[in-house]
């Protein structure tokens, strides 16, 4: 009768291997943004073309009521470009808007916990639009500001 727990045990162990391969990708793709992370400069919001916080956009410790107009350190426009997004702040959460100037259109919050949302093509904001490449805009609130969290 021992033996069975034993074949058991083989059976799952082999069915886990066939995971390995989705695991390590998942894995990869978490280093570059643990990576990023590790590297940020404590206070700013940084802004990545790609998934996975790659293609460096732009970083920022302040607000940006829009990423399109070449002032601030967006220098190129940002503007409906993110992919993925870092908050490396001290206090408070990063709200995006999918809007410019006046806070406008759909937000979404990134939290400090939370530390980075490394493909924003799942998150939506509060208006049902993607989040992915639809950043005009961000500013610096505190959490019971944000209505939608980005993961």
């Amino acid at each position: 009768m021992r033996k069975l727990p034993a074949v058991l045990t083989v059976m799952a162990m082999a069915a886990l291997g066939t995971a390995l391969p989705v695991s390590t990708a998942q894995a990869a793709a978490a280093a570059d943004c643990d990576n990023a992370f590790a590297g940020a400069d404590a206070g700013f919001m940084y802004a990545y073309d790609n998934t996975n916080c790659t293609g460096f956009l732009g970083k920022y410790v302040g607000w940006d009521s829009n990423w399109g107009d070449g002032i601030g350190h967006y220098q190129t426009s940002a503007s409906n470009k993110a992919s993925s997004v870092l908050n490396k702040g001290t206090t408070l959460e990063v709200q995006f808007f999918n809007g410019t100037s006046t806070w406008t259109g759909g937000q979404t919050c990134l939290s400090r916990n939370e530390g980075f949302a490394s493909n924003l093509s799942d998150n939506t904001f509060t208006s049902g639009a993607t989040v992915n490449n639809a950043i005009s805009s961000h500013r610096w609130v505190s959490a019971p500001t944000c209505d939608r969290w980005a993961d």
